[in-house]
């Protein structure tokens, strides 16, 4: 056993014993893993925020995580599998220090035989007609079953696994039948029951014949890669190695420049899971695709799709993607149960979209007219001098909406992930005259204070910030700014991501300088508020908490595993806002009233408790009629809920008075109305205009 040393002296002395010992070129596979591995504990040890003890404890965390990341669908191993692996549980941890993982060689001898065996039987079992009438269900959710018990059980799993997939694709088949008769569409004919199960059997047997040979051509040396990141996310959720091929995908992601549907994925269980939109991206446009959304299969135009489940997320990632103009067909699982199909027309993102954008809010009956901003993403060009930076932009917005006499300002940070803290700490500078914006720290490092890099103030009137649970990173900072500094009313969820870590990339080198090992992301620092709290795991508190639809499903930093602690500095010296102070138990008190008589809000508030209901319940019927009598209930549900986006009566939106010559181009002018459209229904921002009204009076 070891422990991570932070002493520099030892962290050279390490790598001087590494470098000697691997002078020569990596010919041997195991002497590659071994420097790999070696290589991210030492960035680990003298870069990474926390410091954790190489002991059992760690060694039983990274066991658990690994044996959860090789079968997290529990469709594999057996609990006899998983106990004959139990003597490595605390042993873990010196296989680090040795540099030998005798763990990793027996789980994966073990994984790939049972590959094997499970490919060998489940031929046989949809080569005839399914049953649907039994009263039988599946435990879909793995977290709340364990291990099969035996090889028995095990194919007892796979049975009821197989069935249902085949029930999903003959209630697809029919609901496509009658939606075609709804529409006249005399390009589907109409089959009987037994041809559709027929079809629907051969379907899921192809798929999953493509699925076992694309999980048995996975290199151990992918595998590997997958074993140390179980190590480095102990350490925390946002740390991740990646092999040179993955850093590449990474920084294609992260340029922005690429060819797909416009949607951010993780790797979740098993399954591909939707994260976030890219606003202007063919997601955003088509509609249908929505965080928290499963992706299952994926299809390309009108061939057959391709099961994506327990699939790298590289690899699944490769398959949505395509060039301009082709369509990628997406079977998708909403949190509700739901299962449908959609349709999306790959294209190149148009970051017009992505960059800050206002209109004027025009609430005749309260005779208000108040600006509101959309800032999708904190973005930043650092390649191009002359490229697009987001507090630049804001600041332009600003004066705009200044020349046009606007009562009160709106900033949207709902969905905004994060991006450019250079941006966010000169953005937070418009609202203030001078003062800190944010603190940074690292292990063993004082506090690092930014102050508004500009004295003086932009704007000085009243201000809301919207916010929800998908606002991060630097969402929080600025928010968390202006609620500090009593300058702004922040609204929307009960709490932000909580995502308050910063991260930095460090690439692996070898000795011999001619291989390549990959990078690895580490997480170095943590944000603070000015008040000395950190956005870390707690996230950002909204002033006034509004019904939405994820409020009682756990999103964010704490549903992942080993996030970092909350914790607490000491504050930095600033001045609460000095004109006008808001008056926020009035503010709430209004907004109260308000919201509690809203019927929009009353429909969220049903379909979030709907939807956790609906994600709670796990166990799901293999009886056709009962999953119909599901899907229709569901849909019923679907329908009553769209009534919460509703145009709101009694306001218009207008054009800023400086933008009105750019939209004699008509697609800016169409991209304008479309905009505004969207806005029409938007319930939140109707009530951030009322907040405004509300620190208007005095």
């Amino acid at each position: 056993m070891f422990r991570l040393i932070t002493n520099k002296k030892v962290t050279i002395l390490l790598l001087l014993v590494v470098s000697i010992c691997c002078s020569s070129i990596i010919t041997d596979e195991k002497d590659k893993q071994k420097l790999q591995m070696s290589l991210v504990l030492q960035n680990l040890q003298q870069y990474h925020y926390g410091q954790v003890t190489i002991d059992d404890k760690l060694s039983e965390k990274i066991f658990e995580l690994y044996l959860h990341q090789i079968d997290y669908s529990k469709k594999f191993l057996t609990s006899k599998d998983s106990i004959s692996l139990t003597e490595y549980n605390d042993k873990i941890d010196d296989e680090l220090k040795e540099g030998s993982y005798p763990f990793f060689e027996k789980i994966n001898d073990i994984y790939e035989q049972r590959l094997l065996w499970v490919s060998g039987f489940f031929k046989d079992y949809l080569s005839t007609p399914i049953d649907f009438t039994s009263e039988e269900s599946i435990q879909l959710d793995p977290e709340k079953r364990p291990f099969a018990a035996n090889d028995l059980e095990l194919k007892e799993l796979w049975r009821k696994y197989l069935k249902y997939q085949v029930l999903v694709n003959v209630h697809l088949k029919q609901q496509l039948q009658e939606s075609s008769k709804t529409k006249e569409d005399t390009t589907i004919t109409k089959k009987s029951f037994d041809v559709l199960e027929k079809e629907a059997r051969e379907k899921v047997l192809k798929e999953h014949q493509d699925m076992f040979k694309r999980l048995q051509q996975e290199t151990k040396s992918e595998r590997f890669a997958d074993f140390v990141n179980s190590v480095i996310h102990v350490f925390d959720p946002h740390s991740d190695f990646f092999p040179p091929k993955d850093k590449e995908d990474f920084d294609i992601k992260m340029s922005g420049k690429l060819e797909g549907i416009g949607a951010t994925l993780q790797e979740k269980d098993g399954y591909i899971q939707v994260t976030s939109i890219v606003p202007g991206s063919p997601s955003y446009k088509q509609g249908e695709l929505k965080p928290k959304d499963i992706i299952l299969k994926v299809g390309q135009g009108n061939e057959d799709p391709v099961d994506i489940v327990d699939m790298r997320i590289d690899n699944a990632v490769k398959l949505i993607r395509g060039k301009k103009g082709t369509k990628v067909k997406l079977t998708i699982k909403k949190p509700n149960g739901d299962i449908r199909l959609i349709s999306i027309i790959r294209d190149i993102v148009i970051m017009e979209e992505a960059y800050a954008k206002s209109v004027i809010v025009e609430d005749k009956k309260n005779k208000q007219r108040v600006g509101f901003i959309s800032l999708p993403t904190f973005y930043a060009d650092f390649n191009n001098r002359n490229g697009r930076f987001c507090a630049e932009d804001v600041r332009k917005e600003l004066i705009k909406l200044k020349n046009d006499k606007v009562n009160g300002v709106v900033l949207d940070l709902r969905n905004n992930v994060g991006g450019s803290l250079h941006d966010v700490i000169a953005m937070g500078g418009f609202f203030i005259d001078k003062g800190p914006i944010v603190q940074t720290k690292g292990n063993g490092t004082p506090p690092q204070i930014s102050e508004d890099p500009f004295p003086g103030i932009l704007y000085d009137g009243p201000l809301v910030i919207l916010v929800n649970q998908f606002s991060a990173s630097a969402s929080e900072i600025l928010a968390a700014a202006m609620q500090d500094y009593r300058r702004a009313v922040i609204i929307g969820s009960t709490t932000t991501f909580g995502k308050g870590t910063v991260q930095r990339f460090y690439e692996l080198t070898s000795p011999s300088q001619t291989e390549e090992l990959g990078s690895v992301k580490i997480t170095t620092q943590k944000f603070y508020r000015i008040n000395g709290e950190s956005t870390q795991l707690k996230g950002v508190e909204s002033d006034i908490v509004l019904p939405d639809l994820y409020r009682y499903i756990e999103i964010g930093e704490k549903e992942m595993k080993y996030p970092l602690p909350w914790d607490k500095i000491n504050s930095a010296t600033y001045t609460t806002w000095s004109q006008e102070a808001l008056r926020l138990d009035e503010i709430r008190k209004k907004s109260k009233e308000r919201t509690t008589n809203n019927e929009s809000f009353k429909l969220i508030e049903i379909n979030a408790e709907y939807l956790k209901s609906k994600q709670d319940n796990t166990i799901h019927t293999l009886n056709l009629n009962a999953y119909q009598k599901e899907s229709l209930e569901n849909k019923k549900a679907e329908e009553v809920f769209k009534q919460e986006s509703k145009e709101i009566p009694g306001w218009n939106f207008l054009p800023l008075t400086a933008d009105l010559p750019s939209l004699s181009d008509s697609s800016k002018a169409i991209r304008s109305k479309e905009f505004m459209k969207t806005l029409k229904r938007d319930s939140y921002l109707y009530e951030a205009v009322q907040v405004i009204k509300d620190i208007r009076k005095k």
